[in-house]
């Protein structure tokens, strides 16, 4: 069962590194008046904060302290800030 574990751990690793990689490239894509506009962080901090957190994913293990900070930079950008921003976007309050 340890290589269970061991695929496991793997997995939730790379799940990690998938998610704050795409919160990453969705930060940079989106444009720099949006963020303010939705009064969040400025572009440049949310691009800083998602590439902290994509290098902690690949170099960390996974249930390390790096590791979890930078899943919740990943989950808080994706949930928080992108629907925020890409409302704003296409100028209305459309979830879709």
């Amino acid at each position: 069962m340890a290589w269970f574990d061991g695929l496991l751990l793997d997995a939730l690793k790379y799940g990690v590194l998938a998610l704050s990689l795409w919160a990453l490239v969705d930060a940079i894509t989106r444009p720099a008046s949006a963020f303010v506009a939705a009064s969040k962080l400025n572009k440049p901090a949310w691009i800083g904060i998602t590439a902290l957190a994509a290098v902690f994913a690949y170099l960390t293990g996974a249930l390390q302290l790096f590791w979890l900070l930078a899943a919740v930079a990943a989950v808080v950008y994706l949930v928080d800030v992108r629907p925020a921003v890409r409302g704003l976007q296409r100028g209305g309050n459309n979830p879709w």
